[in-house]
């Protein structure tokens, strides 16, 4: 067996499991694979994956362990039930989390003998094995060394840090602001359609105006690790937060609710409140620091 095409575990086949594990097929690495409701191997199976009756002999099988379960508390009841397997073994915990669960989890699975890596997808299922998927890794840079070619088989692999937590915090940190984005593009379309105007139609305007807005992230960015928000302002805090009642107005006018953005308002004057007036938008983010 090649170093390139060792064989792995994959423990979880929903969709995003279904697709770690069909993408490692397709590449050629021998797969074992479990899942709680067991007809979800069958198509796997098909394709040359072994099904493992129980969580436990899959860990048994391989190495390498993957896993892409629900939520944190999954995760913990099936390595729980194969305690006695998981020595000398290498988890990769690709379940979304939090960075303190993937800290404790690693603690939790080091103490049983085994190494620990906890990652992020950034990808929905039909995008494993794409040019635009990539996974962010944290743990031992050691180990994602070792085990880099089966993780390339899903995208690009990122290795984000020692610190377990870290892969959580950049998955969760990316996808506040996709949903943040979101927000504001549904809160769009629903002004718009409250006056029978096409989403269709709208639609290339806002995706036009979003593009143009695109410099804002790097410029935030600079701003924000400098600390420096008055510096060069082209449209400060105090004048966006007088514009921004507008938008509950004419929410309240076109009957469309405010309750997506109202967060954002509140905020806004309160840093107005607290003499950040003259600064850019972008200082709120030292009223989020707790």
């Amino acid at each position: 067996m090649t170093e390139e095409k060792r064989p792995v575990t994959v423990l979880g086949l929903g969709d995003m499991g279904s697709a770690l594990a069909g993408a490692l097929l397709a590449a050629g690495h021998p797969v074992t694979v479990w899942n709680r409701t067991a007809t979800k191997a069958a198509p796997l199976v098909a394709k040359g994956a072994v099904a493992a009756e129980t969580p436990a002999a899959a860990i048994a099988a391989n190495e390498l362990v993957i896993m892409c379960l629900l939520e944190d508390r999954s995760v913990r009841a099936v390595l729980g039930a194969a305690e006695e397997a998981l020595p000398g073994k290498v988890v990769v915990n690709l379940t979304n989390g939090t960075p303190r669960q993937a800290r404790e989890l690693e603690e939790w699975v080091s103490a049983r003998g085994a190494s620990f890596l906890d990652g992020g997808i950034m990808a929905i299922p039909p995008m494993i094995g794409g040019p635009g998927s990539f996974v962010f890794y944290s743990g031992s840079r050691e180990v994602f060394d070792a085990h880099r070619a089966a993780f390339d088989v899903f995208g690009e692999s990122l290795h984000v840090g020692e610190d377990p937590g870290f892969a959580a915090l950049h998955d969760l940190a990316l996808l506040s602001g996709m949903y943040g984005m979101n927000v504001g593009v549904l809160q769009a379309f629903a002004l718009v359609r409250s006056a029978g105007i096409s989403a269709v139609e709208f639609a290339p305007l806002l995706n036009r105006w979003l593009t143009s807005m695109s410099g804002f992230i790097e410029r935030s960015a600079e701003q924000i690790d400098s600390g420096e928000y008055g510096k060069d302002v082209v449209s400060n805090l105090g004048m966006q937060t007088a514009a921004f009642g507008n938008f509950p107005r004419a929410g309240a006018d076109q009957g469309v609710s405010f309750e997506l953005l109202a967060p954002l308002q509140a905020l806004m004057e309160r840093g107005v409140a607290e003499g950040h007036g003259a600064e850019e938008l972008i200082s709120l983010i030292e009223l989020l620091k707790k």
